[in-house]
């Protein structure tokens, strides 16, 4: 059993994979697979694979029909044998030393999720290129090459992952800023194996790592955070949340909304409830409404309409915790023109 299997979802990727498995292949730490999922990839990925798991025995292929980015994760997860879980897109390439500081950390502090975070210089430069119609293909980061030494590492240890991950951007207490896990991005973390082996993604849906997140730290894991820049993030600029109908992301949004919300209903302690609304519920709540000023047509607005109906019958749009909640509720209130709180 090896210690980590990496996820890796493949779809259409043939221009960036090499890079993805080789920032693998040269990790510091040896004792890994990495599961690649070829989700029905129609271009010259499935070679490039059989390339990689020829020349080392740790790659291993699964093939399989498309069936979208989480039930690629989910197929990885049912053959991935080793005690912690990294996930990694197949289009991003990780630090070599990626796997043993999450490792080590781990094993030093009987953590279930070690967290670091993504180089958030990287991104915004292959933006701006892209923008001036530069080469993105072929920028290495400068972090790339940045040698860590474990024993000057700084980290956080915590009990309590609702006191540090939040979706909120402001109004964080400057003393605890360098320690925030912000957003959902299941890529930027290590998890143990059993931690998250029956929570699947629900397939289907963008933004699916909300909803899986949300569920994650309902387990209340033990965490490490260390905030180095070891996942680097490629925007996919044709990529599909960046070129999907906005009914299809306000649609996602709001099923992931409504999936988290059960669960939280029947399994969270009141406290577990309340840092959720407050940190990641009504801030996705805003990010589902805002597609709204985005469609186009009488039948994307209806089904934009029925959906928030929806989220309103089953209790999603209940208790706001802020005043700016309160008022996104009204303005939801009047769009659907039917709330049990009139």
């Amino acid at each position: 059993m090896p210690a980590i299997s990496v996820i890796i979802p493949i779809y259409n990727v043939e221009k960036y994979l090499r890079r993805c498995l080789d920032s693998v292949k040269n990790q510091t730490f040896q004792d890994w697979e990495a599961i690649c999922v070829n989700d029905g990839s129609p271009d010259n990925s499935a070679a490039i694979l059989a390339e990689f798991a020829a020349g080392d025995a740790r790659f291993k292929v699964v093939n399989k029909e498309n069936g979208g980015l989480s039930d690629a994760r989910n197929a990885g997860m049912q053959v991935a044998t080793g005690e912690y879980i990294l996930y990694l897109d197949s289009d991003d390439f990780i630090h070599p030393q990626t796997l043993e500081i999450a490792h080590r950390l781990a094993q030093r502090d009987g953590s279930d999720i070690v967290s670091f975070t993504y180089d958030r210089i990287y991104r915004p430069q292959l933006m701006v290129r892209h923008y001036l119609k530069m080469d993105t293909d072929n920028v290495i980061p400068k972090r790339i090459k940045k040698k860590y030494d474990l024993s000057r590492i700084q980290t956080l240890i915590t009990d309590d992952i609702y006191a540090y991950a939040t979706e909120r951007v402001v109004d964080v207490p400057r003393r605890k800023k360098k320690w925030m896990i912000k957003h959902c991005q299941v890529w930027k973390n290590l998890y143990r194996r059993e931690l998250i082996a029956d929570i699947p993604f629900i397939k289907g849906i963008l933004f699916e790592d909300f909803p899986w997140w949300s569920e994650v730290m309902l387990r209340n894991p033990r965490t490490t955070i260390v905030p180095l820049p070891l996942y680097f993030y490629v925007p996919n600029f044709g990529g599909i949340v960046l070129s999907a109908k906005q009914l299809r992301i306000m649609k996602s949004l709001c099923a992931g909304l409504a999936a988290a919300y059960h669960v939280y209903k029947e399994q969270a302690t009141p406290y577990q409830m309340e840092m959720w609304s407050r940190n990641f519920q009504w801030y996705f709540i805003d990010k589902a409404f805002g597609k709204l000023k985005y469609l186009d047509g009488q039948d994307d607005v209806a089904a934009a309409r029925e959906c928030f109906r929806e989220l309103e019958r089953s209790g999603v749009l209940d208790r706001p915790p802020y005043k700016w909640a309160g008022a996104l509720r009204n303005e939801i209130c009047k769009f659907i023109k039917t709330c049990s709180w009139e």
